[in-house]
């Protein structure tokens, strides 16, 4: 280390380098001088591009690069330009012709570009400036423009300096004047074309350089179509006309000739690409605040689809910004503060606690429009928008008008709150799926403890037998083929899953033991592939309470795991409930009907016969349960499906007997009261 002293010393003048010239046979005398590539970089190899070179030279940096969404953000260029004219208050119409060379022209009727010489720049004019200098325009300040969509002042001159044919005309004080470019170089003066008394604005016609995007690249007029009429959307005030020769669209969905012009904004955007499609809230929610133009303004258009993934398409001074940002982030902010507020209103404020923003914007279909004074993009293409500002201009703007809207119509609100807290709920079942799968990835499956597996590794053949309590399950696992059979006990009945909440299905231990042993999860995430055993069994005592627990477990198979029941998986065992026996003889009885048919039928008047009940499946020897309701042999399995007609019927019968509205099984009960009696009286 230095001496301390030296950290305190006078600071010395510097003294500036020299740099003798030295001959080629003097280098390397200097120690560090003459190392391998050394010697052929010199301040010669230091270029220096001017104009738009540097355009040229490296257009990934100004349009993202050479392909056809770039060749396209030609003309978002030039268009943009066109609409700060009109959201400014100073066009009314632009027009875009695409034609069979391959030229695309863009006219407004604005204010035109000013053709006078540029105080800067002697002898130049201000569209030459505009047109070949990087960084040169009016929209650095809010003295022209109040907002914009440009900012770098580059976008114009980047199509001038990709286009091998670009000409502009400005029609300007009653006089039109014209200038044509080539690869960003003017071709000559501005020329005085003459006087014209009804018109005014600036065209551009360019055609894109074959040496930049490759030969036969050419504007697909679909997408110019799309491009062109998005922006109608984004500002009722403009008319925009298109046109383009009819050889170029021939058997396509664009026609030759078109107007837009949308006085009802994002709100008609949104309605249209939403035909249909089934909305989880019948409403758009929609509005926009203050004038386009003014700064902090902005425009909604937000549903929710039933049938398909959301998505939300932003704007930031008609600049589409296709990555979103911060306005993107306010629009979430407030959706999800807004649901919440009215769950906490409705009572349903623990329910909506589990609910995040992806939550809520997993089926929303979304159009946001904000205007911002001098906004701030990540990248020349504009594809983020980064101004902070905006998330509470967004917020401010839509969270009255979202609470309004929400009460306006509180049946459709709580609709659309169950539907998003449904989501979340998926959300979080398959964040809890995905961790055991992830643990069982890295050691082999930990299956429920009480479960007496089969041998076989293979789900071809095999069978899982679903008893209740563990009584029950040790007479089948004694009667059971161990290679093909497996049994597993359920303690007592089960959850309703039909009226309880994702919340306590989730918590359910029982439940997550059968999901854990078939192993093909539930609901949207169900795998076949994955099901551990070719056949369910549902084997319950044959009683009234066999019966309803078999009905919660068909319930449970119906709402979570309804691809098991179409699949052809899902059985109910058929044990008996009686046990006849005279001398040697000895037949099961299914109920009382069967138990009578068999002592009419089977047993004559000689002997004394004797008729057992079995109290439950527990009670029953594994011999007898084996031959009556486990081997295949002998035994009887009645499969549960669900025919295509009557879907609609079962799922409205499931919901009224395993709902949580009482009143309709007492209805369905007092319809059938007569039914009822009469099973009682047999009994």
């Amino acid at each position: 280390m230095s001496n301390s002293d030296d950290l305190f010393a006078a600071p010395t003048s510097p003294r500036p380098i020299r740099t003798p010239a030295r001959s080629p046979a003097s280098r390397g005398s200097i120690p560090g001088e003459g190392t391998p590539g050394e010697a052929g970089y010199t301040a010669a190899d230091i270029e220096v591009l001017e104009g738009l070179e540097p355009v040229r030279r490296r257009p990934g940096m100004y349009i993202g690069g050479t392909d056809e969404k770039a060749l396209h953000h030609l003309f978002a260029e030039v268009i943009d330009n066109c609409m700060d004219e009109a959201v400014a208050g100073h066009a009314s119409f632009i027009e875009v012709e695409l034609t069979a060379d391959g030229f695309l022209t863009v006219t407004d009727n604005g204010r035109g570009i000013p053709i006078e010489q540029h105080p800067k720049y002697p002898g130049k004019s201000a569209l030459e400036v505009i047109l070949t200098t990087l960084h040169a325009g009016g929209k650095f300040d809010s003295k022209v423009y109040e907002t914009s969509g440009g900012l770098h002042g580059v976008g114009v001159s980047v199509v001038n300096a990709l286009s091998d044919v670009l000409e502009v005309e400005v029609a300007r004080g009653q006089m039109l004047y014209r200038q044509t470019y080539s690869r960003g170089a003017p071709q000559g003066p501005i020329q005085e074309v003459g006087r014209v008394l009804n018109r005014r604005g600036t065209r551009v016609r360019f055609h894109p350089d074959a040496q930049i995007f490759g030969e036969g690249a050419r504007f697909k007029p679909a997408r110019i179509f799309k491009m062109a009429r998005s922006k109608a959307y984004l500002f009722g005030g403009v008319e925009i006309r298109w046109s383009c020769d009819p050889a170029l669209v021939e058997g396509s969905d664009v026609p030759p000739k078109a107007v837009f012009r949308f006085p009802g904004g994002l709100k008609d955007y949104l309605a249209a690409d939403l035909e249909g499609h089934t909305l989880v809230h019948p409403d758009i929610f929609s509005g926009k605040t203050q004038r386009p133009g003014g700064h902090g303004s902005a425009e909604w258009a937000v549903a929710w689809l039933g049938d398909a993934d959301g998505s939300v398409s932003s704007y930031c001074n008609t600049i589409p910004t296709a990555e979103g940002g911060t306005h993107e982030n306010g629009l979430r902010a407030v959706l999800l503060k807004g649901l919440r507020d009215h769950a906490e209103r409705t009572g349903g404020a623990k329910r909506a606690a589990i609910v995040t923003a992806d939550d809520v914007m997993a089926g929303c279909a979304a159009m946001l429009s904000v205007f911002v004074r001098e906004p701030e993009f990540q990248g020349q293409t504009k594809e983020k928008l980064a101004t902070v500002e905006a998330a509470r201009i967004v917020e401010g703007a839509l969270r009255d008008p979202f609470d309004h809207w929400l009460a306006g119509n509180p049946a459709q609100a709580s609709r659309l709150l169950d539907w998003v807290v449904e989501r979340a709920e998926e959300r979080l079942r398959r964040r809890q799926e995905k961790e055991i799968s992830r643990k069982t990835a890295v050691r082999k499956l930990r299956l429920p403890g009480k479960l007496a597996d089969c041998s076989n590794n293979s789900a071809a053949g095999s069978e899982l037998f679903i008893v209740e309590g563990d009584s029950a399950g040790g007479s089948a696992k004694q009667a059971r083929e161990r290679q093909s059979q497996a049994v597993l006990p359920l303690r007592g009945k089960i959850l309703n899953v039909a009226s309880a909440g994702r919340d306590k299905l989730a918590q359910n231990q029982q439940l997550g033991d059968l999901v854990q042993a078939l192993g093909a999860g539930t609901g949207a995430q169900y795998r076949e592939e994955d099901l551990r055993y070719e056949r369910v069994i549902i084997m319950t005592d044959a009683d009234v309470d066999g019966a309803h627990i078999a009905s919660l477990l068909v319930t449970f198979f119906y709402r979570q795991m309804p691809k098991l029941i179409e699949n052809g998986h899902l059985f109910l065992a058929v044990p008996p409930l009686y046990r006849i026996s005279q001398g040697a003889k000895t037949l099961y009885a299914r109920d009382e009907a069967h138990r009578d048919e068999l002592l009419k039928k089977e047993f004559s008047g000689r002997g004394k016969v004797e008729i057992g009940r079995f109290k439950g499946l527990g009670e029953m020897m594994p011999a007898q349960l084996k031959e009556t309701t486990m081997s295949r042999k002998t035994r009887t399995l009645l499969r549960v499906t669900v025919a295509e007609a009557e879907r609609a019927t079962t799922a409205d019968i499931v919901e009224r007997l395993m709902g949580n509205k009482p009143e309709s099984r007492f209805a369905f009960i007092s319809e059938r009261a007569a039914f009822a009696s009469e099973q009682l009286l047999d009994i």
